[in-house]
């Protein structure tokens, strides 16, 4: 992705950094203290086929494969800090070049610091860069019709909803319709984070 990978963007208390292996212990534990929180949205396992075993992979094993894919330029995967300490994940992933240039993004926040802004502030760092710096024209989210907190994220940025994938992604053991907001980079030619920060101060932002 010519030098747009590691990146690490930053802004005020929230920073965006690759995820690495010596993460693990932090990250189990933020999993684990909010098991509850997250399980209703996470991604499962549908029912193998017939004589397939499939297993969930370790964490080595994912930091692995996401380390692959951003190598091979179809993955941007960070984890979230909020002063210093890890406290979620966003990963950019889908990428694809010739003639879509898009990516989608998947993200989650530690309980304990939902409602302060870190995850709008991560996912317009996560935007900003992949216009600006890797090259896409368009980023997009999908996300449970009942995931509200989610929700909120993508509407405080501006994103656009388009409608309804029905049954589209296997979340909390079944197939889950979705929800799906995007933005291209023309709709923010001034920036995503210079609009969410301009929003938060009450203003409104400069187009250069």
């Amino acid at each position: 992705m010519n030098g747009s990978w590691p990146a690490e963007p930053a802004d005020g208390d929230v920073r965006l950094r690759p995820i690495r292996m010596r993460d693990q212990r932090v990250w189990r534990e933020v999993n684990r203290r909010n098991r509850d929180w997250l399980r209703p949205w996470e991604a499962t396992m549908p029912p193998a086929p017939p004589g397939h075993l499939v297993q969930r992979p370790t964490y080595r094993q994912m930091v692995r494969h996401l380390r692959a894919e951003a190598h091979a330029g179809r993955m941007l995967p960070f984890v979230v800090e909020y002063r210093g300490q890890l406290v979620g994940q966003l990963t950019v992933a889908g990428i694809t070049w010739g003639s879509m240039c898009s990516g989608h993004v998947g993200y989650w926040v530690d309980q304990a610091v939902a409602g302060r802004g870190v995850m709008p502030t991560a996912v317009a760092l996560a935007v900003d860069h992949c216009f600006r710096e890797v090259g896409l024209h368009r980023v997009e989210v999908c996300i449970r019709p009942e995931n509200k907190p989610s929700r909120r994220v993508v509407e405080k940025l501006g994103f656009r909803e388009e409608g309804l994938r029905p049954r589209y992604l296997h979340i909390d053991g079944a197939w889950r319709d979705h929800l799906v907001f995007a933005l291209t980079s023309d709709e923010v030619p001034e920036g995503l984070l210079a609009r969410w920060n301009a929003l938060r101060a009450g203003s409104t932002p400069r187009i250069k």
